[in-house]
């Protein structure tokens, strides 16, 4: 690591990023031969080749945003967590404790991971739809600044209230099926909440493959009677709830709200989802 991008995004989190500027600009001045802030929305017009490292200071939209620049590079993504809910650093193990979070910056340690190309995005966490998507898309920004991770807590309770159904027609590993789903996640990185809860127990981010959850009750007690089975690492496939992997997956339906990493999407009849294997060098937590 020796010429380092920093993207920070002002609005992330409580702000926190602007917070954390000049004292992640005093540890680069000491550590790294050549470094650069820039605000998120000066990414698409700033040439990123000089630099072998980039930081995402910010949450999971910020990371999503400089993904197309490192998928299939030979860069790296370092992650200074400062968003609402900073899933993929939780999953890397990297605190969202600045000071301890520098520490596993400064160590260094890399591994390679998937991500998961959708249509002509890129996803490193999950793909939402139906009642993941509401929770995500529809919490206002307001509550998130006042309550934080809390806020999608308080949202999930609500929008489980008034679950629907769709017709989606899924077909993965040379397998179709058409079910009537409320919820549907893709994820390649499962937790939730945190590391509190994950909708797969074994979900790898270096496996080449997806974890699908699909939620098909629109009963509020028998979904929190699914939540239960996933804290608890119980829950298998039944009349409410499908769990598999897969290594290639295809999702049609009319039109698809969704999410992508916490950022809102549309897509109409079709979600073709590739995993691109081992395709992004990250810095995480080394494994003993």
């Amino acid at each position: 690591m020796k010429n380092v991008l920093v993207v920070y995004n002002t609005n992330a989190g409580r702000k926190k990023s602007v917070l954390y500027k000049k004292k992640l600009q005093k540890f680069l001045l000491a550590n790294v031969e050549k470094f650069k802030f820039i605000a998120i929305d000066e990414l698409e017009t700033t040439d990123i080749n000089p630099f072998d490292t980039v930081v995402a200071m910010g949450g999971d939209g910020t990371v999503h945003k400089v993904l197309p620049q490192l998928v299939d590079t030979d860069k790296t993504l370092g992650i200074i967590p400062c968003g609402t809910a900073n899933l993929l650093a939780e999953k890397l193990g990297v605190s969202a404790n600045f000071n301890k979070a520098l520490k596993v910056f400064k160590a260094e340690n890399k591994t390679k991971i998937d991500v998961l190309k959708t249509n002509d995005s890129f996803c490193i966490l999950r793909l939402g739809l139906g009642y993941d998507a509401d929770i995500i898309c529809k919490t206002p920004q307001s509550l998130k600044h006042k309550f934080g991770y809390f806020a999608y807590f308080v949202a999930g309770i609500l929008f489980a209230l008034r679950l629907k159904n769709k017709e989606y027609s899924i077909t993965f590993d040379r397998e179709n099926l058409t079910v009537e789903a409320s919820c549907i996640i893709v994820a390649n990185a499962a937790n939730m909440y945190r590391n509190w809860v994950s909708v797969a127990q074994k979900c790898s981010l270096n496996d080449g493959l997806t974890d699908v959850f699909v939620l098909k009750t629109t009963n509020p007690f028998l979904y929190f009677f699914e939540l239960i089975r996933i804290i608890f690492h119980q829950h298998q496939t039944n009349k409410n709830a499908m769990y598999f992997k897969a290594s290639t997956l295809s999702i049609k339906s009319k039109w698809m709200n969704a999410h992508i990493d916490g950022e809102k999407s549309n897509f109409r009849e079709c979600i073709n989802i590739d995993i691109k294997k081992q395709s992004i060098n990250v810095i995480c937590v080394k494994n003993e």
